[in-house]
């Protein structure tokens, strides 16, 4: 196998990340809503711990993507 083509197979994988962050997302919001609906005085304490299960799980993907883009154009 060349090198170029481990690149973009290594790429690729890395990429999976993101699916990974897009499943995580959707799984913490519909956490949220289920808690949110069966107890709606909770909600309001509950909307910090949504928002930093978001952004980790975002920071997740994003890694993922930068490691992507670094097999790209660096190595």
């Amino acid at each position: 196998m060349e090198a170029e083509a481990a690149k973009y197979i290594g790429a690729g994988i890395a990429c999976l990340a993101l699916a990974g962050a897009g499943i995580g997302i959707g799984l913490i919001f519909s956490s949220y809503l289920q808690g949110a609906l069966r107890n709606p005085s909770a909600a309001q304490a509950q909307f910090p711990n949504l928002l930093l299960g978001f952004a980790l799980a975002e920071a997740t993907g994003l890694f993922g993507l930068l490691v992507a883009l670094i097999l790209l154009f660096v190595v």
